[in-house]
């Protein structure tokens, strides 16, 4: 098995992470897992360590991140994401996601390394690795998406030589990365549980996931074929979309039945609280202190004692032009605030905020208890209908697929006239539907139009002083490459100057 890259300091990693968690079972023979995983309980008590980094990932930071350096959204907030104030000694939230995301690398290895010895059956197994390859392709999902080309390996980093080895390993493709995952989870989800997450106990990730990551990454590698096997499974386990309300797709609703993956906070499975704190940039602004008027308007739903910070804002191009005021898009009253609230008008002419698929209700400061939406079963029906875009060979599956999204929300079907306009409805339907889930800037940049769009459309000035095309991809923190003696690089960051 070729090994590949592990994180700064892994031994500090491993007691950093448990020293934070409070799972119930004995976890001081984790690292050890010829002797800790002896039974289920313990398998299982492994690979709950694997979801312990998404709450470090998965901030406020991230949807920055990821959707206010876009065409659709921006954000005036002295959060430095929001203005692309990044390079490689400023990697901003970079730092987080490269340390935290090869963390749960880190965790999954050793969760399947520790699976694969115990003494369970083979069949027991079957569930339980397919969990740990699953979380691992999700990780490896995020840092491709977030970094590009990034080291990758999948072996348990059991001794110093390992570790020493895999801390000093190049980048590796991209490409070549997706697809080797992508052939470790086709060699076990057909063995695993065909259902919907919502109906796994604890909603854990299953086969559903795991369609998904599948789908996912062929995206990226423009693997069409393979994509539209992976969503015809999805098809099979979710059935027909307008079996799912609409209303369902606010964060505040959790673990819903067209969820595919969810975020969990206030998540009890092995004793792990999470809290975290979008809402707080989902909210009209600014706030009274002490009372539940924001901007001007009294919102009780959102209470009293929430805490606003300078709030993410969609473009004019989103709400003007995709999601305007008057639209009969049931997605609307979900997405945005137009002009004021029930009746009562901002005093700013023209704002429109965020809308109450991202507030939490009787919100305490910034202890947002929403889970927020990653994965969902429209977005797979959208995905379908680009694959067979961009394959160019079949129309009509292409409308068809489309439509069904459109038909949920309450639009009128589109009707096919070319390839090029087929495409920049799914780009734009892609917007509405999936608005401020963690995915924007990753469609833009898989699609190569990440930094004209963005210049063109994100109506903020910073943005377009501070962008430059290196920024389609976060840089690897500086230390990273000093630490893995100059094997990693940033070479399109020093191409750009930065």
């Amino acid at each position: 098995m070729k090994i590949k890259y592990f994180l700064t300091a892994v031994a500090v990693a491993v007691t950093s992470a448990f020293s934070s968690c409070s799972l119930d079972e004995e976890v001081d023979g984790f690292s050890e897992p010829h002797t800790f995983y002896q039974n289920r309980a313990q398998c299982i008590s492994g690979l709950n360590s694997c979801y312990i980094p998404l709450k470090n990932i998965y901030t406020y930071k991230m949807m920055l991140a990821t959707e206010s350096t876009t065409d659709i959204a921006f954000a005036r907030s002295g959060t430095l994401d929001a203005v692309l104030d990044l390079s490689p000694s400023q990697p901003r939230h970079g730092a987080d996601v490269w340390t935290y995301s090869y963390r749960g690398v880190m965790y999954c290895n050793a969760a399947e390394a520790g699976i694969n010895s115990s003494p369970l059956s083979e069949e027991d197994k079957i569930p339980l690795l397919g969990e740990a390859r699953i979380m691992r392709a999700f990780y490896y999902y995020v840092l491709t998406s977030f970094f590009g080309d990034v080291p990758y390996y999948t072996v348990d980093v059991a001794t110093e030589e390992i570790q020493y080895e895999v801390a000093h390993l190049p980048r590796m493709s991209a490409v070549e990365t997706r697809e080797k995952i992508i052939a470790e989870l086709l060699e076990i989800l057909p063995m695993m549980e065909q259902a919907r997450t919502s109906d796994v106990e604890g909603n854990r990730s299953g086969a559903a996931m795991g369609w998904m990551l599948v789908t996912k990454m062929a995206m990226w590698n423009k693997d069409y074929d393979t994509a539209l096997s992976a969503i015809a499974r999805l098809e099979e386990i979710y059935g027909s979309l307008d079996q799912y309300p609409i209303d369902d797709i606010m964060f505040r609703n959790k673990n819903t039945p067209e969820s595919i993956f969810e975020i969990q906070h206030t998540y009890t499975a092995g004793g792990v609280n999470y809290s975290s704190n979008v809402a707080a940039i989902c909210m009209p602004y600014p706030k009274t202190t002490g009372e539940a008027i924001y901007n001007g308007v009294e919102i009780p739903i959102l209470g009293k004692d929430a805490t606003a910070w300078s709030p993410m804002l969609p473009s004019a191009y989103f709400s003007g032009s995709l999601m305007y005021e008057g639209t009969v898009d049931k997605r609307d009253a979900i997405n945005l605030i137009h002009s004021g609230y029930e009746g009562q008008k901002f005093p700013t002419t023209g704002y429109t905020a965020f809308g109450p698929k991202f507030w939490c209700p009787g919100m305490s400061g910034t202890y947002d208890s929403n889970n927020y939406k990653v994965f969902r079963y429209a977005d797979a029906l959208l995905m379908k209908a680009e694959c067979y875009c961009m394959k160019e060979t079949d129309a009509d599956k292409a409308v068809e697929y489309l439509n069904m999204v459109k038909r949920r929300a309450g639009l009128d079907d589109y009707q096919f006239r070319n390839w090029t306009k087929l495409f920049q409805e799914i780009m734009d339907e892609r917007a509405r539907e999936l608005f401020g889930e963690f995915q924007r800037k990753f469609d833009l940049v898989r699609w190569g139009v990440w930094y004209e769009r963005t210049n063109a459309f994100t109506g903020y000035d910073k943005v377009q002083n501070n962008m430059r095309p290196c920024h389609e991809y976060y840089p690897i923190p500086d230390k990273e490459v000093v630490y893995s003696g100059y094997a990693l690089d940033n070479n399109a960051y020093k191409a750009d100057g930065l």
